[in-house]
């Protein structure tokens, strides 16, 4: 039976060159499939307004809705590390408003940590939520809940601006980083430059781990796939061949049989 991953797990794991697994997940079946098929952080992402809610863009997601979701996932997981994203809006407006946010998940849910977005610009907020003894997730490179400032989804090339946000996230207690549409030669230099754990999404093979979002690697998603994104298998198709012969079924007579009737 695997063990509950914590922090000193992941450390173990990049000093020891195992890497890292993580997908993002939403519910309760998709958190127990993940959990049970041994992946090590499942992130209660706020992409939910792209996947699950059908949005343009991850903006629209409250606090409430962060909430909700991730106390199914953290209920529902026994082993993976619980990480829940704050939206937009959750951790800007101030230090004490972001503190509030994060103890919400901590006390609400369950999870083991929160992820937020920025380098630089967020550190000293990184520095009060670890200091309460609330681990953190940072996030650098391509950020979602910039994408109006950044111009889009762009690719992230400055190397010296993410490799001092890498290091200012780092020394304000993060306890991993990840990195985002980053080019995977200056993932690569991050990875060698950080102590903590590089997780990356779209920033080459060299990162100490990797997270995708689970509708993405399970082919189930209708939306543009992203160049990072590899789908392990197509279960759109084969829902949607269930649902066909369900319908022809149903129509033909055949279903329900003897054997489905009481």
């Amino acid at each position: 039976m695997p063990t509950q991953i914590t922090l000193n797990t992941l450390y173990s794991m990049k000093q020891k060159g195992e890497k890292i697994t993580s997908v993002t997940a939403y519910d309760y079946p998709f958190a127990k499939i993940a959990d049970e098929a041994g992946v090590h952080m499942i992130l209660v992402g706020d992409s939910l307004g792209n996947v699950v809610q059908g949005e343009s863009n991850t903006l629209g997601v409250t606090m409430d809705q962060m909430v909700y979701h991730t106390k199914i996932v953290a209920k529902t997981v026994q082993h993976a590390m619980v990480v829940a994203d704050m939206p937009f809006m959750s951790y800007q407006v101030s230090v004490a408003q972001a503190l509030a946010n994060a103890g919400r998940f901590l006390k609400e849910t369950g999870a083991a940590a929160v992820k937020l977005e920025g380098g630089a610009a967020v550190s000293e907020t990184i520095r009060a939520i670890t200091e309460c003894g609330i681990p953190v997730q940072a996030h650098i490179g391509l950020l979602p809940q910039s994408v109006h400032q950044m111009g889009g989804y762009r690719i992230q090339r400055n190397e010296a601006q993410l490799l001092s946000d890498a290091r200012m996230v780092e020394e304000a207690g993060a306890f991993s980083v990840v990195l985002e549409g980053i080019p995977a030669d200056i993932a690569a230099e991050i990875t060698r430059n950080v102590s903590i754990p590089t997780i990356g999404i779209g920033a080459g093979p060299d990162c100490d781990g990797q997270i995708l979002v689970i509708h993405d690697l399970l082919g189930i998603t209708d939306r543009h796939v992203p160049k990072f994104v590899k789908q392990f298998v197509s279960l759109r198709q084969q829902a949607a061949g269930g649902i066909k012969a369900y319908i022809a079924e149903v129509q033909d007579g055949t279903f329900p049989s003897k054997d489905h009737s009481y």
